[in-house]
This record gives C-alpha cells, sequence and structure tokens, in this order.
C-alpha cells in the first residue's frame, strides 16, 4: 500500500434502484479523489461508465473496469429485450477504459473481437476462492457423515449437490434441467444409488418447495447457513447452468473444495481445463445423457491439483491485478 495512503470505506452508492444514474455521486467521488490523491480508480461493470468518464475528465484519474460478464450478451440471454441498448453503452464504456480488466478469457476474446478493443490493454483477472489447499479427508468425511444424518441419507448413497441463489433465472433454468431432464435419466439406472441435494434461497412458488420429487431422490434444502459443509460433504457438483454470463462461482468453488464436478460447457467458462483436470468432466450443452453418464462414471479418487489454487487463490490475482495497475501507471507517467 503507497505511503501515506488511508485505506477507507465511503459508503456513498447506496442500494436505490437509481443508483447508476444519481449525478450526485460525481461530485462526491471526485471529492474523495482529490482529497486522498488517488490516481487510479477501479469500476465494477459498465454501469458507472457515465460517471468514470466524468471523473477522468476532471481529475486525471486512470480507469481500469472489472467486468465480470458480458453484460449486454447475458440479459440477451436472459430475453431481456434492452439488451442492445446495454451493448452500445458496454461497449462505450469499455472504450473509454485504460485497462479492462474480464474473468474469463472467453470473455475477453468477445469483447476483444466484438467491441474492438486493444488486447494491450486488456487481462484476465478471474473470481477468487480464500482457500489456498483443498480441505483435508478427514473434513470432507466429517461433513459428509453430517450431511447423511441430517438428510437421513444411507452410505451407499452418491451426494450430488447443485446450489444457486433460485430467484435467479439460470439458476432456476439449472434446477428445471435438473428435475426435468437429468434425474429422469439418474432413475433408470438400478444400479446408481444417490440423492441430489438442492440449495438455494428464492425459489419460486410455483415449485411448490419440490414437494413433489421428494420420491424421486430429490431434497431441497432451501437456504443453507454454511455451503462449504455441503461443498465438502457431497460427491459430485452438477453445474447445468448454460444461460447468463462469466464464470460460474458455485463451480469455483466446489473444485476448490476438491470437489468432483459434472458441467455443461457454458458453465464452465472461465476454468482453464489444465487446472481442473480430472476434477471436472464439461459436456455439450443439453445433451443431458452425456450429462448423467458423467455422473455415472465420475472419480471421486483424483484430487484437484495445486496449480488450481495457483490460478484461483484470491492472494494471487490480487497481485497480479495491482502489477498490471502499478505498470500502466509508470508507462503513463
Amino acid at each position: 500500500m503507497p505511503e501515506g495512503f488511508s485505506n477507507s470505506f465511503y459508503g456513498i452508492l447506496g442500494s436505490s434502484k437509481l443508483r447508476y444514474g444519481n449525478p450526485l455521486l460525481f461530485f462526491k467521488v471526485r471529492q474523495i479523489i482529490k482529497q486522498n490523491k488517488i490516481t487510479d480508480l477501479i469500476i465494477v461493470h459498465p454501469y458507472y461508465g457515465w460517471l468514470a468518464w466524468l471523473l477522468k475528465k476532471s481529475t486525471g484519474v486512470r480507469l481500469s473496469l472489472l467486468s465480470h460478464n458480458i453484460e449486454a450478451v447475458r440479459f440477451k440471454s436472459m430475453g431481456k429485450w434492452w439488451w442492445k441498448m446495454l451493448w452500445f453503452y458496454e461497449k462505450n464504456t469499455h472504450k473509454i477504459i485504460d485497462h479492462n480488466f474480464f474473468v474469463t478469457q472467453e470473455d475477453l476474446d468477445f469483447a476483444v473481437n466484438n467491441y474492438n478493443l486493444d488486447t494491450s490493454k486488456c487481462d484476465v483477472i478471474t473470481y477468487g476462492i480464500e482457500r489456498e489447499q483443498s480441505p483435508t479427508q478427514l473434513e470432507k468425511k466429517v461433513a459428509a457423515e453430517k450431511i447423511r444424518q441430517a438428510y437421513n441419507i444411507e452410505g451407499s448413497c452418491k451426494i450430488l449437490l447443485f446450489n444457486g441463489t433460485l430467484d435467479y433465472k439460470p439458476n432456476i433454468e439449472a434446477v428445471e434441467y435438473i428435475i426435468k431432464n437429468i434425474n429422469p435419466i439418474l432413475l433408470k439406472n438400478k444400479e446408481f444409488f444417490y440423492k441430489i441435494i438442492i440449495c438455494g434461497k428464492g425459489l419460486p412458488k410455483t415449485f411448490n418447495g419440490l414437494d413433489d420429487f421428494k420420491n424421486q431422490n430429490i431434497i431441497f434444502t432451501g437456504f443453507v447457513e454454511d455451503i462449504n459443509l455441503f461443498f465438502k460433504g457431497a460427491d459430485i457438483f452438477i453445474n447445468p447452468v448454460i444461460t447468463g454470463g462469466g464464470i460460474k462461482t458455485k463451480l469455483v468453488e466446489a473444485l476448490g473444495n476438491n470437489l468432483t464436478s459434472v458441467s455443461c460447457r457454458s458453465g464452465a467458462f472461465g476454468i482453464p481445463p489444465n487446472v481442473a483436470e480430472g476434477k471436472l468432466t464439461v459436456v455439450d450443452n443439453f445433451d443431458w445423457e452425456a450429462f448423467a453418464d458423467a455422473i455415472f462414471s465420475a472419480t471421486m479418487e483424483t484430487n484437484i491439483s495445486t496449480s488450481f489454487f495457483n490460478h484461483f487463490y484470491w492472494g494471487n490475482i490480487a497481485s497480479k491485478a495491482a502489477n498490471i495497475i502499478a505498470g500502466n501507471s509508470k508507462s503513463q507517467q
């Protein structure tokens, strides 16, 4: 941290839906920048592009943008009619930024090709995890026993896990794929004993708490206080997420807990195959027979590689981002 820098938090954005267009933010943030002699400003997502541009013009601050996904494409996949307007705004926001960070290589390539960005001003800064290594086998065994006791799951049953915020369209679509497409195939295999645990808040009332599927090996927990318990104790994480954008953080967390995972191709964006080799099987979108086969053949013996943590540990990610920003600052002096 630079000498004399004040590590302060300013809660000025608020939670109002109008916060992204609040012109008073310009004066508040400009004052903070001048008072603290801030030279670099990072915005998350493109929505404050207008504010970043004004601050750059008025203070000379250098701009970085961390894009969690290509927002226009994400909303297009969710059927939002206004995605083209966001496309235009997002494109122009990226172009005024001094350096663009993307959480996946796929997003970076898309932005370079479709928004005509300079590759020298773009880098991948992925989502990260706090873990520097996998949980121990004892930790995983204890977690599995707690889950089995809590939900009366026999030791011969494989525990399949899916979690997410269930009022988010891509996640609720994944739940529908599980109950309508994947589970019926699993049920046909009389030699495969399993339970599917679905965790998360916000399940629409129309799903009736998944009560209709209790006798079909599905357990719905709702919100759980400690999702890490399930990441440690499950046997296989299933990720049939197809829409939405960016990296699927739940999949990163699962792999970081040394949890064997099966994912649709779109759901695995941002995870280099070499860092998850042996722990992650990726199948084509909507190929539910292949998805089920990957579950049947999944092995829990292989451990996630150390290269996974080299890539996804927050400490390494933060250092990489800081070095890029510092290097850009020096080159512009």
